[in-house]
């Protein structure tokens, strides 16, 4: 049972659970899915769950991103019953989840670190795994212009680009998001006009005229061909305050590394914002770069125009993530957390997904 369609689930959940089943499975396991609401929602109505993964003998139930009372009255009934329970998030801080689960994955250091410190012991960190890693951008292929070919890819559809702002000249730009997949003439210069209506009027012209950006449909396939035909990755964030609820942090800090190991994972040399989950990965000017100013980002940009320094550095970034983010390690770090509950001596039993995107 799926809180989002079998046939088109939702990354997060694509990637935190369905990836990992083979592994948990191979480590003898037997993950079962046990809940989907009919719509997706992290507040569910799960009344009488907890009976019935008591009936049917579950170990361990895992409680992806779902919160609320109605959820954390179900838990308290499981872990009466000696039922193990782990709370899965990707983007929220609820340190009464954590509290009251055995144990919390977490994607990213910097998260963890915004919860209580008395909390930390019960947090492990699980990271999004690459998924593609035999997905490689070509080196063959040069834009016909010679400008530097950049890609962004986003779960967005954005007008603008953040930080950066107008592209230079030589920087072909393509923005792969939420964007129609077949425009009529009309429509993409509707778009076109959108994307240039906070432009200064003296950069509107220019900007209509194609020094802005090619936007592109995201297709889950099609966006591996969209990074091999790429020289160079690129993930501008707006670092504008935006707190998560009661929080001094805001939603963008929490970002987890997934989108920076897409690209670097595929060889791209990759320039980013100063996301706290990146700065970890990116060894400055070796296997990336980090930009905070506009300056920041067209001096960086400026050198990856060299063929040699962009191959190394992109050379140096597949090597720095595919191992250390790969999926089958990030299973490895989820499978033992359900050791550690269960005791490493016992044989791995059922575990219940209660999943939410």
């Amino acid at each position: 049972m799926l809180c989002s369609d079998a046939a088109a689930p939702l990354p997060s959940t694509r990637i935190s659970v369905f990836n990992v089943l083979p592994a948990l499975r191979a480590a003898g396991y037997d993950p079962r899915i046990a809940f989907a609401p009919p719509q997706p929602t992290e507040r569910p109505d799960v009344s009488g769950l907890a009976a019935r993964l008591i009936a049917d003998g579950i170990d361990i139930a895992y409680f992806q991103k779902v919160h609320g009372p109605g959820v954390r009255a179900e838990i308290e009934t499981l872990r009466q019953a000696g039922v193990r329970t782990v709370y899965g998030v990707c983007d929220r801080i609820d340190d009464d989840m954590v509290r009251l689960t055995d144990a919390t994955v977490i994607v990213t250091d910097y998260l963890k670190q915004q919860h209580a410190p008395e909390l930390q012991a019960r947090i492990h960190v699980v990271h999004d795994g690459i998924e593609h890693p035999e997905v490689r951008c070509r080196e063959d292929i040069a834009a016909g212009d010679g400008r530097l070919r950049a890609i962004l890819v986003t779960s967005g559809s954005p007008e603008t680009v953040p930080v950066l702002g107008r592209p230079p000249r030589w920087l072909a730009l393509t923005v792969v998001g939420q964007y129609p997949e077949r425009e009529t003439p009309l429509q993409a210069l509707r778009a076109r006009l959108r994307r240039v209506r906070h432009a200064p009027p003296g950069e509107r012209l220019e900007r209509l005229r194609g020094y802005a950006f090619t936007a592109r449909a995201w297709q889950p396939q099609r966006v591996y061909e969209d990074l091999a035909g790429a020289e160079v990755g690129i993930i501008p964030v707006d670092m504008r305050p935006d707190p998560l609820p009661g929080r001094q942090v805001s939603y963008w800090q929490v970002k987890s590394e997934n989108r920076l190991t897409l690209k670097m994972a595929a060889g791209l040399a990759v320039v980013a914002s100063p996301v706290p989950s990146y700065l970890d990965i990116i060894e400055q000017g070796v296997n990336g770069y980090i930009a905070h100013s506009r300056a920041d980002w067209l001096a960086a940009l400026d050198a990856l125009r060299d063929p040699q320094h962009r191959h190394s550095v992109g050379a140096a970034a597949r090597a720095s993530v595919l191992q250390r983010y790969s999926i089958d390690e990030q299973a490895r770090r989820l499978i033992a957390v359900f050791d550690g509950l269960r005791g490493t001596s016992q044989p791995a039993g059922d575990a219940a997904l209660l999943r939410m995107p």
